[in-house]
């Protein structure tokens, strides 16, 4: 029998409460981030997050949008990247990461290509706030690569995993991502023909709509995984920068 999850760290924040748990099954352990009482994501099941990092290339300066349980980035690294800023707005995790709460959170903070900032995404790609943007939930270790500032890029690619997509928002202040302004931002850090790669939880016409009017390079990818019982659809939008 399976048995009631153990939670292995708790912080409240900002925007409320993040709890990291963990769930022993019959077959293994699997980890759980419940945002103010919400489920965020677990690592049950990571095809679709894995899939989103495959479009990072050999060399590529990347940023990624949303830190959560790290599978993103460490699959980024994988591609043999130049360099990762990852964008977190919760604390928690960014501070989690530093004390290595979980092997994989400790294993990105400690590699040196990796850069860790406690920001709002949207204003990192529209350069709309002058706060400082770094890991205040944690002090990072001397020579962490951690700035005063936030990143501005260019990067070569722009991979945001940061909400669940437009329409099951876990931060209703995340729909702002998804608007043709920000969008539209994302696209102007980016090199010349860079990507932007977006994960939801499933498809979205005005989404899809709202880049290809962008740009004709937009395009919709379905991945198809299995949650227990439960065949699920996730989709990645991806859109270039013009060349």
């Amino acid at each position: 029998m399976d048995e009631p999850p153990q939670t292995v760290a708790r912080r409240t924040g900002p925007r409320g409460e993040v709890v990291l748990r963990r769930r022993t099954l019959e077959d293994g352990s699997v980890d759980e981030l419940i945002v103010n009482g919400a489920f965020a994501m677990d690592s049950a099941e990571t095809g679709s997050e894995r899939a989103l990092a495959a479009l990072a290339w050999p060399g590529a300066r990347v940023l990624v949008g949303g830190l959560g349980l790290g599978f993103t980035t460490e699959a980024v690294l994988a591609e043999r990247v130049a360099s990762v800023d990852v964008v977190e707005l919760e604390e928690a995790l960014v501070g989690w990461a530093y004390e290595a709460v979980t092997p994989r959170l400790g294993r990105l903070a400690r590699d040196p290509r990796v850069r860790l900032w406690v920001a709002d995404v949207v204003t990192v790609l529209t350069g709309t706030d002058d706060r400082p943007a770094g890991p205040s939930a944690a002090t990072p270790p001397p020579g962490a690569g951690v700035e005063p500032n936030g990143p501005t890029g260019p990067w070569d690619a722009i991979l945001l995993d940061v909400d669940n997509g437009p329409d099951f928002l876990i931060h209703a202040e995340n729909a702002a991502l998804y608007g043709t302004d920000v969008l539209r931002s994302a696209l102007r850090r980016l090199t010349p023909g860079g990507l932007l790669a977006i994960w939801c939880q499933g498809p979205h016409a005005g989404l899809r709509a709202r880049l290809e009017a962008l740009s004709p390079t937009a395009r919709e990818e379905r991945h198809v995984v299995q949650r227990g019982r439960h065949r699920i659809a996730y989709v990645i939008y991806t859109v270039h920068a013009p060349g």
